[in-house]
């Protein structure tokens, strides 16, 4: 089991991506996540009659109505696939296990549905583990993803894990949704290591949020920005040292210095000039940023 973030480059380009692709209107349109009752499923539900119910809901929730989802099961080595094709049918296949584990099939559909609806927008990346990075990724953005967190459990002699991100990057991902519909996903978790999966990645998002030249940016954030910022000013055109989140850079005809930063909502890239206090408002995802530079 992989914990941490190895693939946080690539998630937030993802991010990027969704915007890019939906627009900040079109993302708000998901500001409601799927709730628990239309992903339950019980031991006494009709195994096929469920899981169509839950393939559904999924496909109202993610806003894909002249789309319909034919699932059947079968022993395979993945947990599921999809067949994507012009539709309007779609057929999903989920491992034989999910027979006695009803409880994570909404989880399992969440990523396969998520998979038509980047096929209908025209979204991947290159490369199947990015492409399967950026599925996740857009589920737990837009609102059905939680499930995929919540299938996470870890003991000391099992665990088990969906989806390509790591717990604690669905956390992450989950967190900057609620940062920006206002929504808390935890009282939905029945599994309590998703619950301290979600509490880290929570943590990772809220210091995307107090990174220079942010004004929410600590002490010690503010003093190395400080210091780079005099070399930037001693050295035009000098690359700021590593690890630092910006970038400095000369402002036409030597005039003066910009900032290149992450949007720590969207990840769009943003500049702005060093002259102390500034508001800035990124493009994308139109975020009111206030930023001393």
């Amino acid at each position: 089991m992989v914990h941490g973030f190895p693939h946080i480059d690539t998630v937030r380009s993802a991010i990027t991506a969704l915007y890019r692709r939906i627009s900040r209107d079109g993302m708000h349109a998901y500001a409601t996540s799927l709730v628990p009752a239309d992903a339950a499923f019980s031991d006494v539900d009709d195994l096929h009659l469920g899981a169509q119910r839950v393939a559904h809901a999924m496909v109202r929730h993610l806003r894909l109505p002249d789309a319909r989802m034919i699932v059947g099961f079968r022993r395979m080595d993945h947990a599921a696939s999809v067949e994507l094709a012009a539709g309007p049918e779609y057929f999903i296949e989920l491992n034989d296990r999910f027979r006695t584990h009803r409880r994570d099939i909404g989880a399992a559909l969440a990523h396969e549905v998520m998979h038509v609806l980047l096929h209908r927008l025209g979204l991947e990346f290159p490369g199947t583990r990015d492409n399967e990075i950026l599925t996740d990724t857009a589920a737990a953005y837009l609102g059905a993803g939680w499930l995929l967190l919540d299938a996470f459990r870890e003991d000391a002699t099992s665990s088990q894990k969906l989806g390509y991100l790591t717990p604690e990057e669905f956390g992450y991902v989950l967190a900057k949704r609620a940062l920006v519909f206002d929504e808390d996903p935890s009282p939905w978790f029945t599994s309590p290591q998703a619950y301290t999966a979600y509490a880290k990645g929570r943590d990772l998002a809220l210091r995307d949020g107090r990174q220079p030249p942010l004004r929410e940016a600590g002490w010690a954030g503010r003093r190395r920005y400080a210091k780079d910022r005099r070399y930037a000013r001693d050295h035009p055109g000098a690359a700021a040292g590593p690890g630092v989140p910006y970038a400095f850079e000369v402002e036409g005809q030597g005039q003066g210095l910009r900032v290149s930063f992450d949007c720590p909502t969207c990840h769009q890239r943003i500049r702005v000039p060093v002259r102390g206090r500034v508001r800035a408002r990124c493009g994308l995802c139109r975020t009111v940023l206030e930023c001393d530079t």
